[in-house]
């Protein structure tokens, strides 16, 4: 059968995108990837790891109140229907800035340990504004966010930190662009799972897949081997990837299929971690995430000074069997989380690295459904987050005080957080809120905060103060 030379360079094109660099990157395949040189840069080096919990997380069971007040309040709307944890089974651990304890999820023990050496934060009632928000304002029909309550608009404004339209590109991947110099190298941007977050307006990710799977492995080009046939293979591929560059289309394929390829020659071997990670889907991604930081730091061929990864796990949309569903996943966040914390001690970088989580949205304080096998709650919009890392100042609560005075909503249904009579948090705190503050510690300075995320000028306070 004859083939084209547009088929053929076509063909050869989507096999070196699928392997190498995902959709995203085929799409921007004309735009550099950016690379910034380690050893100039020295201690400099910075990353961030989100790790996306996928489905809209149970804040309101992550982190409860013990104090008999407040405990009672959430006890009054959970415990009948079988969704509220008994106060004695809860992590103690106590808020510095706050003073009264809370209890933690009884799955996330790895994380009440990094949260007594204060290594460990919770930013609450985060989510999506297009501007501040109070109850009697939301009532009023003032605005929020589009499609509020959606799973793939919710998802999409975490992702792109942009609530009043739909945005085109991730805050990860424009947080990179400000450190682009769009020269040819490695790209600063890593994904384990697909999503938004990691696409910039200059700069593309990289989509790889998990451990087990070796460095040297996952960007293999399949059918370029050693035997005749396939070195002749090469040679037309090459030939043909020269000719008539001036289509877009076709130049844009080859310079995609080379950076792919040279890419793979650059992971040309993989490396080992003393640090034991879980053997579960998110365990198997932050351990990918942390040998890329080894290689990285380990090869004069790369040498990037920062790097901006994306993880996630999914599960988390618990309409129904909720308590058997999110202990299970908040172990499996919980063992990650801690296993790759201390991979960055192991790498000696535990200062350098942040890990962070974002979700769809909170869920309702109200019930839906009861019985054990029954039981979950429904979407919503504020929520908790984590955040884990050696700068971090932890130990505490962060974010923006609400009607209460505290940062912590009011476990009340109809009461002041509330959108209705379900218990929707209405955030204090925006994304945007959160996001700046990892971006600036990132290093994004002030001037570029704005072209990162465009509507951070809505919110009187840039910085919630959790990074050091």
């Amino acid at each position: 059968m004859t083939v084209t030379r547009r088929e053929f360079l076509l063909q050869t094109g989507q096999a070196c995108v699928g392997y190498a660099l995902g959709a995203a990157a085929f799409v921007a395949g004309v735009q550099r990837f950016s690379l910034i040189n380690l050893l100039a840069q020295g201690s400099d080096y910075k990353a961030l790891v989100c790790v996306f919990l996928a489905g809209g997380n149970d804040g309101n069971n992550m982190v409860v109140p013990t104090t008999t007040t407040e405990y009672n309040a959430y006890a009054s709307a959970r415990n009948a229907s079988g969704l509220g944890i008994p106060r004695d089974s809860l992590l103690p651990i106590t808020p510095l800035s706050i003073g009264n304890p809370f209890g933690l999820h009884p799955s996330l023990v790895e994380m009440q340990s990094l949260w007594s050496e204060q290594k460990l934060s919770v930013v609450c009632n985060v989510g999506p504004l297009v501007q501040p928000l109070t109850r009697q304002e939301y009532q009023g029909g003032a605005p929020r966010p589009y499609q509020l309550f959606s799973h793939s608009d919710q998802v999409a404004q975490w992702q792109t930190a942009i609530a009043d339209r739909v945005g085109q590109n991730g805050w990860g991947g424009r947080t990179a662009d400000r450190f682009a110099r769009h020269s040819s190298g490695f790209p600063m941007l890593t994904a384990l799972s697909g999503g938004i977050f990691t696409r910039g307006q200059v700069t593309s990710p990289l989509s790889i897949a998990p451990a087990p799977t070796a460095l040297n492995q996952v960007l293999v080009l399949n059918g370029f081997g050693t035997g005749a046939d396939e070195v002749a293979r090469r040679s037309s591929m090459e030939i043909l990837r020269g000719l008539e560059t001036e289509s877009t289309l076709e130049s844009s394929a080859s310079r995609t299929t080379q950076e792919a390829i040279n890419i793979g020659q650059t992971l040309s071997a993989d490396v080992t971690l003393g640090t034991a990670f879980p053997n579960t889907t998110l365990g198997n991604q932050l351990r990918q995430v942390a040998k890329v930081i080894k290689f990285n730091a380990s090869s004069p061929a790369l040498g990037l000074g920062r790097q901006i990864f994306f993880c996630q796990l999914g599960g988390f949309d618990t309409h129904q069997n909720q308590v058997g569903t999110q202990t299970s996943l908040l172990a499996q966040v919980s063992q990650a989380i801690k296993a790759f914390y201390d991979s960055t001690i192991e790498l000696g970088l535990d200062r350098q690295i942040t890990t962070f989580t974002l979700s769809d949205f909170g869920r309702t304080l109200q019930p839906a459904g009861a019985g054990a096998n029954v039981v979950g709650s429904d979407h919503a919009w504020g929520n908790h987050h984590l955040v884990a890392g050696g700068a971090v100042r932890g130990g505490d609560f962060y974010g923006v005080a609400g009607p209460n005075g505290s940062v912590f909503p009011v476990l009340q249904l109809s009461g002041p957080n509330d959108t209705d009579n379900r218990g929707r948090w209405i955030p204090t705190a925006s994304v945007e809120q959160y996001a700046a503050t990892l971006a600036s510690w990132y290093g994004v300075n002030g001037a570029d905060l704005p072209i990162v995320f465009p509507n951070i000028g809505r919110f009187p306070m840039q910085n919630l103060g959790f990074m050091s």
